[in-house]
């Protein structure tokens, strides 16, 4: 499901996301990332809020080491690696998303993960709001979603699945553009439930940073 439809050469910003790869350098590797909009549409693509996450999380705000995280809605997997290749001693990571993503989720974690890393990454199903018991609840110490906020009819089950998959000490870090009116309504209804600051803006790319917390602030992440 596409955000817009459009013609490639209508909007040439966009036509990086019809390139078959894209390359970054995170965490002292090289990484490359199979994208294929033609097949998966937006979940088959890099997004400029997962380039700034994994930004941030170099810059070491949050301490990875020894924690169990979760991505959501995944897509090319780029921060669910960065953030496995970040927190060397990393309990785990799982990175999710629809079925029909998966297999080419997991080509891009076993491309790009080293193999006496892989173990601590794990690709899995998940749709928001569905059959959240195959998951711990509250058992993630970080939950990760970059450019996840973008379809109103998928807030109630995004919100469901952010409050079944933390504890009061979850930090959730999520990175995203304020398009619409609707994205600071999803940023208000998290509010109901936990408590949210903004913590880092990209102008360049017009790409924000919030930290949502159940309970109080956490100060050992």
């Amino acid at each position: 499901m596409a955000l817009v439809p459009y013609e490639e050469n209508l909007v040439p910003a966009l036509s990086k996301l019809h390139n078959t790869s894209a390359e970054f350098y995170f965490a002292n590797h090289r990484l490359r990332l199979t994208q294929d909009w033609n097949r998966l549409g937006v979940a088959a693509v890099v997004w400029d809020a997962a380039v700034v996450l994994c930004m941030y999380l170099e810059l070491g705000h949050i301490d990875l080491k020894g924690k169990t995280a979760v991505e959501l809605g995944a897509g090319t997997g780029l921060v669910g690696i960065v953030a496995a290749l970040l927190g060397e001693n990393l309990s785990n990571v799982t990175v999710t998303d629809r079925k029909p993503a998966l297999e080419f989720l997991t080509e891009n974690v076993r491309s790009n993960i080293p193999p006496d890393q892989q173990r601590a990454v794990q690709v899995s199903e998940l749709s928001w709001g569905e059959d959240l018991e195959r998951y711990p609840s509250g058992g993630f110490d970080l939950i990760l979603g970059a450019d996840i906020v973008y379809l109103e009819e998928t807030f109630s089950a995004l919100l469901r699945t952010l409050e079944y998959l933390s504890s009061d000490s979850t930090v959730v870090l999520l990175s995203c553009r304020i398009r619409y009116e609707r994205d600071e309504q999803f940023l208000s209804l998290l509010k109901k439930t936990f408590r949210v600051q903004e913590v880092h803006y990209d102008s360049q790319r017009d790409v924000h940073i919030y930290t949502a917390v159940k309970g109080q602030t956490r100060t050992d992440l």
